[in-house]
């Protein structure tokens, strides 16, 4: 790592020198800049051009085609290596391997609002586990900007009900108002990580020897996923130069979940499985787990809003290139989106996509890291950098194109275009191809029904059928949930605005 590279950077705010605050700021424009381009040029040609632009719209439903299959195909082979990996006996595997050597977990809980129904089920899912409790460590990490009655009522709760089930239960208190700190998971998490290391020195126990699991609140674990943590992670050349990376699935509300936040959370889960099968530009998201003393020597971000993916680079920059992601094939359940009434929800999962779509400060934080840093090979450079400013800029423009410039041109193209066969079949063209793209929501949607957990009782069997027909609902999920929430989030990255960090709400059964 480059002695000048700065890896605590947020923005272009943290610069003292006027050359690098300018940098920094220009790599921040950059991303807004191409995608308000893309869209303002499609409308500019559409009206000078559009017979260029029909045969733009044409490539690019094509190429857009091309992606849905490559989604399902990668999809297709990760979701059998996931239900292999669930049939298989990891805490038998691992014994036969490396007989009693089981390492520690740590696993940190980062928590809000949530109420005690949510953090129970996480609980019971790791007491529940089939995990030797002498090697697991949780801490509960509450922030005292919770109110003292809610704070004091969850750790009541917890430590009467889970005190004695693990080696060491911790529940913790993050401070409001720390200097140098941005209010969310990352500051807390890394305020949780200095008292599980004050734990483990006081009890001389194995830093160098423990993995750290950071889970959100709602992470519910399968019962030998600390088993296959484990193995992965001793069966890896140098653990502590990799993150280890589970599935997320959102099962835990999946039945009481509206359709269209229903559709949003699977459709993440393939775009996971999907990365499994791409472990050189696999990031770490949501749920994970590190070597805990790396986690230590990096420093947990706690300064910005995407800090699971913060982390990942970070650690990127600071070992020259020589750190990974390792895919675990291996799923954890979480919460789809669900907030008391149907508008509370939409509004919700708006501002969850656009806190994820706030990632795109990673451009900015890489483009830099990459210039400071003379020790990365260029065409590891080079991959990481297109593979991250294609994906915000499809991410805000792909959906918006193909719904605008299939019809654009003809729209405002004049009456010369108008006149041409090209003109009269545009739509149609654009449509047929789209609809074949659309075979692959049909093998999504049976993916879906597979791996749906059982129906609770009461529940009635229509909603199975619903878990097809909310396929429906991709177009507006594609627009609504995915453009315009990702186009929010660089416009205000564009203008220098900063994004708060939404916690998004963990209430079940609440939607209807």
């Amino acid at each position: 790592m480059s002695q000048n590279l700065n890896l605590e950077i947020a923005s272009f705010k943290d610069f003292q020198d006027k050359r690098e605050k300018i940098l920094y700021r220009v790599l921040e424009i950059l991303p807004g800049f191409l995608s308000l381009t893309t869209l303002t040029l499609a409308v500019i040609f559409s009206w000078l051009k559009p017979t260029l632009v029909a045969y733009f719209i044409i490539a690019f439903d094509l190429y857009y085609t091309l992606k849905a299959f490559n989604l399902v195909f990668y999809e297709t082979i990760c979701f059998k290596k996931m239900k292999k990996n669930l049939a298989l006996n990891w805490k038998e595997k691992f014994q036969k391997v490396f007989s009693d050597k089981e390492p520690y977990m740590l696993i940190i809980l980062p928590t809000y609002k949530e109420e005690f129904n949510i953090i129970e089920e996480t609980f019971e899912s790791i007491k529940n586990s089939t995990y030797p409790k002498e090697k697991i460590v949780v801490v509960l990490s509450q922030e005292e900007r919770a109110g003292k009655e809610h704070v004091e009522k969850i750790a009541k709760g917890v430590l009467n009900k889970y005190e004695n089930s693990f080696k060491k239960l911790i529940v913790t208190l993050h401070p409001k108002d720390i200097p140098g700190e941005f209010p969310g998971k990352g500051a807390n998490v890394y305020w949780a990580g200095e008292r599980a290391k004050e734990y483990f020195l006081k009890e001389k126990l194995p830093i160098q020897n423990t993995i750290v699991c950071l889970f959100d609140i709602d992470t519910k674990v399968f019962p030998d996923f600390f088993y296959k943590l484990a193995f992965d992670y001793l069966d890896s050349k140098n653990p502590e130069r990799l993150s280890y990376q589970p599935i997320p699935v959102y099962h835990n509300n999946i039945w009481t979940a509206p359709a269209i936040s229903r559709v949003v959370a699977v459709s993440n889960t393939f775009w996971q499985m999907r990365m499994q099968e791409k472990p050189e530009h696999l990031v770490t998201y949501s749920s994970h787990a590190m070597s805990f003393k790396t986690f230590l020597d990096v420093g947990f971000p706690k300064c910005v809003v995407s800090d699971d993916s913060r982390i990942f680079w970070k650690c990127y920059l600071k070992y020259d290139g020589k750190y990974g992601v390792k895919p675990m094939f291996y799923p954890i359940a979480m919460d789809a989106v669900e907030s008391k009434g149907f508008l509370k929800t939409i509004i919700s999962l708006y501002k969850q996509q656009r806190r994820w779509a706030w990632g795109v400060i990673e451009i900015p934080y890489v483009f830099y890291g990459f210039i400071k840093n003379k020790n990365i090979p260029l065409r590891k450079k080079i991959s990481h950098l297109f593979n991250l400013i294609e994906g915000f800029w499809s991410w805000a423009c792909s959906a918006l194109l193909i719904l605008l410039l299939g019809w654009l041109p003809v729209i405002i193209g004049g009456e010369k275009f108008k006149a041409t066969v090209l003109s009269f079949n545009l739509p149609k063209l654009t449509s047929n191809i789209m609809t074949f793209a659309a075979i692959g929501m049909v093998f999504s949607a049976l993916a879906n029904l597979i791996f749906l957990p059982p129906m609770p009782k009461g529940t009635k069997k229509i909603k199975k059928l619903s878990m097809i027909f909310q396929w429906v609902f991709t177009p507006i999920s594609l627009i609504c949930f995915g453009s315009i929430p990702a186009l929010d989030a660089q416009i205000k990255l564009l203008i220098g605005k900063h994004l708060d960090f939404f916690v998004t709400p963990k209430e079940r059964g609440q939607s209807k």
